[in-house]
């Protein structure tokens, strides 16, 4: 994720993040104060990551991170915003957002969240997971789709990262290796048909899923 793009309407905000992020070793690759710029330079030039302030001129960032979604699949998009609405999270997680971030964040827990980013984690604080997952708790089942059969293993897996654990602390967790939970994620995404952590902890709490992880996690724990 070295190539960055700051969205943010307020300049001299945008002008502290990128200063963080140059000297944490982003590359910053271009800057934007409204959804029109936004969405104009990443057709010039895609980046591997756009941070998106939710309060943009003329274009809200919910609507720029749709048009990111749409045309540009492959660029991640965490949201750094003030407003820690339920509504707000939830809209732009399921609108694809990679991550949910804080502007009262202090700078360290900022980047160590952001580089998360290149290990498969959602960059999101504990206390907003558990928001989303509050919000998602109330399982919404369609009869008419089939659910994704996941294995034991995978269950478990999905079960701690819906409780906000990393890859390391759920392979010493499991004792299995970084590398097996890594090759778990990846079948859970591909089964599951989502594109990062949030949103398959989403679909998994939406589903039902998450509940059946737990008691899985809970029933190897005590074993």
């Amino acid at each position: 994720m070295s190539r960055v793009m700051v969205a943010d309407d307020h300049s001299l905000f945008r002008d502290g993040i990128v200063s963080l992020l140059e000297a944490a070793g982003f590359d910053v690759v271009a800057e934007a104060g409204t959804g029109k710029e936004i969405l104009e330079a990443i057709r010039i030039s895609p980046p591997d990551l756009v941070l998106l302030d939710l309060t943009m001129p003329g274009m809200t960032g919910l609507e720029a991170l749709k048009q990111i979604r749409l045309n540009h699949p492959e660029v991640k998009v965490v949201i750094l915003t003030v407003s820690d609405d339920d509504d707000d999270l939830m809209a732009a997680i399921q609108a694809g957002a990679s991550g949910y971030l804080l502007k009262d964040l202090d700078s360290q827990e900022f980047l160590e969240l952001l580089s998360g980013l290149e290990r498969g984690e959602a960059p999101m604080t504990r206390k907003t997971a558990s928001r989303l997952m509050s919000r998602l708790a109330a399982p919404q089942h369609d009869s008419s789709k089939t659910l994704p059969r996941l294995s034991d293993r995978e269950l478990e897996v999905l079960g701690l990262v819906s409780h906000g654990m990393a890859n390391r602390a759920i392979a010493d967790r499991l004792s299995i290796s970084e590398n097996t939970v890594k090759y778990h994620m990846k079948n859970i995404l591909q089964k599951l048909d989502v594109q990062n952590r949030t949103e398959a902890v989403s679909h998994a709490l939406q589903n039902g899923l998450v509940e059946a992880s737990i008691e899985a996690t809970q029933g190897s724990a005590s074993s």
